[in-house]
């Protein structure tokens, strides 16, 4: 059957996170600082991350929705300090622009635009990053993020909802993603096609073997031609 459409994860795949990430919470520890200090005189940068961390962790039935729990975190904050709850929505802005700003791989926006001549392209991800926002919409007929599908990856749900907003049948659709569990198992076990893009070549952790292993994007159209 001819594959006709491929959905990427984000972070990691289009991007590298971690950089991206701690840029963002540099940047809204800053802006702290400035308005809402008595927060930062009592938490160092590190000490806040880990505080947000240990907040996220204890709510597991909402680890879908990332935007949810980190605004839930800064009422808590605000409750900590004694602020009223105005400071959560331009706290999370400030997050979120800084966030969005995200530097893509090497050669993967012109793969984006080739790809997209031939392929219906979408995003399926469980962060907040905003394929429209960062402005590369135009290149994805669909984007579905956890927050709106209800469930996270590797949940089967998010998956087979991607399939509905692409129109495709299972083995129509190719999965990219670099996390093992949440996106190659995860695309596995609800049927489609799934690619792991592995830069570093590290060994696989076990399971379902990926349908193939890129460490570029530009290898990916051979790839899909093999399936």
């Amino acid at each position: 059957m001819t594959i006709k459409c491929i959905a990427f994860d984000l972070d990691d795949t289009l991007w590298e996170c971690h950089p991206v990430i701690r840029r963002a919470e540099q940047t809204f520890y800053q802006w702290l600082q400035t308005y809402y200090p008595k927060i930062t005189q009592k938490y160092s940068e590190v000490e806040l991350v880990e505080h947000r961390s240990a907040f996220m962790k204890a709510q597991q039935d909402k680890r879908h929705d990332l935007t949810y729990l980190r605004k839930c975190w800064m009422e808590k904050l605000a409750d900590e300090f004694g602020y009223d709850y105005s400071l959560v929505e331009p706290g999370f802005e400030v997050f979120w622009l800084a966030r969005n700003d995200v530097t893509f791989f090497d050669g993967t926006l012109d793969i984006l635009e080739s790809l997209s001549r031939r392929f219906t392209l979408g995003v399926i991800s469980n962060g907040n990053a905003d394929v429209n926002h960062i402005g590369v919409g135009h290149l994805f007929d669909f984007a579905l993020s956890s927050e709106a599908a209800g469930v996270a990856k590797p949940h089967q749900d998010i998956f087979n909802q991607a399939l509905q907003l692409a129109n495709s049948k299972k083995k129509e659709m190719v999965y990219v993603g670099d996390d093992p569990k949440r996106d190659i198992l995860g695309a596995h076990n609800a049927g489609l096609h799934a690619i792991w893009f592995n830069p570093a070549l590290k060994p696989w952790p076990g399971g379902k073997n990926p349908s193939a292993v890129i460490r570029h994007l530009n290898q990916l159209e051979d790839k899909i031609r093999q399936l």
